[in-house]
């Protein structure tokens, strides 16, 4: 069920996918072209999202303070990262880009919108 977010992409309310956090984050990510699980509160998250919605990309987004499992979720996030900070955590074509330093530096170096049109997240 999708539920269409404010202005962004699409707020997806989590689902029982298994009992494996890290499991489960893969299988969220592989479902969507553009997947970024946030916090709803967090400002880099918030970022994230007015990037690619004002990329014209249509993200599916994961918050994981609204669920009831996202801190499990938010601890696979930060070992699949190798990092500290967890959110915001990209994904493209359901492989991992990474967090915000990461997804800053593809659009600044140019290989975000290869990544985002190969995904099919951007028809451009």
């Amino acid at each position: 069920m999708h539920y269409q977010g404010d202005s962004w992409g699409y707020y997806m309310p989590m689902r029982s996918k298994g009992s494996d956090p890290t499991e489960r984050v893969l299988k969220l990510a592989s479902e969507s072209a553009a997947v970024i699980f946030s916090f709803s509160t967090c400002c880099m998250c918030h970022a994230v999202k007015r990037l690619f919605c004002g990329m014209g990309v249509n993200p599916t987004v994961y918050e994981l303070d609204q669920d009831p499992r996202g801190k499990e979720m938010e601890r696979a996030l930060m070992r699949l990262v190798g990092n500290s900070q967890a959110v915001p955590v990209v994904f493209i074509g359901g492989k991992l880009i990474g967090s915000m330093d990461r997804v800053m530096a593809s659009h600044i170096n140019g290989t975000l919108v290869p990544l985002l049109k190969e995904a099919g997240a951007l028809w451009l």
